[in-house]
Formats: C-alpha cells, sequence, structure tokens
C-alpha cells in the first residue's frame, strides 16, 4: 500500500495518480463514447450512465483493469466491485457544468464506503471544464438530497446542487488531469465543473467502486464484481460477464477474451 498516497487522499479529500493507464486504452476510452454517441444520437454525452454500460464487455475490460485495480484496493481492500460507471463527456463549445455536489447525496449505499476514480480520456482543463473540488469539505456533514436545490434547465449535468449561499469557493483546486490520469476523490467532498467552451472535447469516466461489504440498495441494480470475494452476507446483484458480439460492440484491444469459445 502506498501510504503518502492514502495519507495525501485523507487529508485533502482527493489524490491524483498520473499515468494511471496506457495511452492507447485512454484513446479507446475516448472512442467508446464516440461510439456510444453514434448509437445514441439523443442522449447527450455527458449522461452516458450505467445502465448504457454495464453490459458492454470494453467497459468490463476497462473497469477491471488490474492497474486501476490496484489503485483502489489502496482505499477499499482486496474484495472489490463496481456500483456504477458514468461518462461525462462534455462535447466542444456546449458541454455542460456541474453544480456544486457531494457524490454520496445521490447513491443508495450503506454504508458510504466507496472510492471514486475519474479517468482522463482526453486532457482535462481549466479552459475546458475539469472537476473543481473544496478541499477540506471532505469533513462536512453529507447533505441528504432533500436539503439541495433543483435546477431543471437543463444546463447543467445533475439538474440539482448545493445552494450557493453554502459554498465558499475561495480554496478551490482544479484538478487538471492528461489522457490516462486518474483522480480519487471522497464520496463527501464538494465539487464540481464549469461548461466547456472550447473547440475541442472534454472526455472523463466516473467509475464509482466499492468493496463487496457494502450494500447498494437498489434491488435492481446490477453492479460489476471485479476482485476477491464476494461478501454473502450483502445481497448485492451482479451482471453477468458479456460477450463481444461484432455487430453490437465496439471492436477493442483485448476483444477476443470476451468472444465465448
Amino acid at each position: 500500500m502506498s501510504i503518502a498516497l492514502r495519507q495525501e487522499y485523507d487529508e485533502r479529500g482527493y489524490v491524483i495518480v498520473r499515468n494511471a493507464i496506457d495511452a492507447e486504452l485512454a484513446r479507446e476510452t475516448a472512442e467508446h463514447v464516440h461510439w456510444l454517441a453514434k448509437r445514441h444520437p439523443d442522449t447527450r454525452p455527458e449522461h452516458f450512465h450505467h445502465d448504457m454500460l454495464v453490459t458492454d464487455p470494453f467497459m468490463h475490460r476497462l473497469v477491471g483493469d488490474e492497474r486501476l485495480l490496484d489503485i483502489v484496493e489502496q482505499f477499499l481492500g482486496p474484495n472489490i466491485a463496481l456500483f456504477a460507471a458514468h461518462y461525462i463527456a462534455k462535447p466542444p463549445k456546449h458541454g455542460q457544468e456541474v453544480l456544486w455536489h457531494q457524490d454520496g447525496s445521490y447513491w443508495p449505499l450503506e454504508p458510504m464506503e466507496v472510492a471514486t476514480l475519474w479517468l482522463a480520456a482526453t486532457a482535462s482543463t481549466r479552459e475546458n471544464g475539469c472537476m473543481r473540488v473544496l478541499p477540506g469539505t471532505q469533513n462536512n456533514r453529507l447533505l441528504s438530497r432533500r436539503e439541495m436545490i433543483d435546477v431543471p434547465d437543463g444546463k447543467n449535468v445533475l439538474s440539482s446542487g448545493i445552494h450557493p449561499s453554502q459554498i465558499d469557493d475561495s480554496d478551490v483546486v482544479d484538478l487538471e488531469l492528461q489522457p490516462g490520469d486518474v483522480s480519487i476523490h471522497n464520496p463527501t467532498i464538494i465539487h464540481g465543473s464549469k461548461p466547456n467552451t472550447l473547440d475541442s472535447w472534454r472526455i472523463g469516466l466516473t467509475l464509482r467502486y466499492i468493496p463487496t461489504s457494502t450494500w447498494v440498495k437498489r434491488e435492481t441494480h446490477a453492479s460489476i464484481f471485479l476482485r476477491g470475494e464476494k461478501d454473502a452476507s450483502v445481497n448485492n446483484l451482479y451482471a453477468d460477464r458479456p460477450s463481444y458480439d461484432s455487430a453490437v460492440h465496439m471492436p477493442f484491444r483485448g476483444m477476443d477474451a470476451w468472444i465465448p469459445a
């Protein structure tokens, strides 16, 4: 275990790991977004959610990459599942913002033991709407969904957020990442992002890993089991391993391992 990595996370509520995956896998991740956009033209790319990804063999290959799981194990231990994946891909010129929020306010998890990896498939910078965090707010109380305000204007990813009167962004930190980098952030830390107004994409993938001892309080929600052992005392639903079908799925490196014998 990297003591320094965990210490920085505990002190700041976030930490960055550079070059967590190779450039080619980051490129494939970005290509996956463009492939999904062609198949789902009526869905904004900031809203490519878990239900769209949980049966996709490329997503299973990506979230189960040993390099990512080795990072996750430092935070959650050896028994690992993925609760949810979500592309927040901001297209050029009109990529949506993400209002200030705490992730845990939205999640049906008990206990709230989770490590979120934010994976950069393209460069994520101040100019194109990178994630911004308020250090120290991981020590705040987790707000309930009822305590947040609804902003159903169609201009932001979540349609809700923390009331501006509760935000002091004087110490905000912009988490600028290059393709293949990941940031890990606490489910209670307050964070958000600005719109993308540049002429290039900003593609990120949020991966919400949990220990298999965490209960997903949504009976029909399928998680992805990835490493170690399942917890027999927790009644979580796990997705089956998908099979690659060239007529249905994007081709990717290693796809042969997903083709039925």
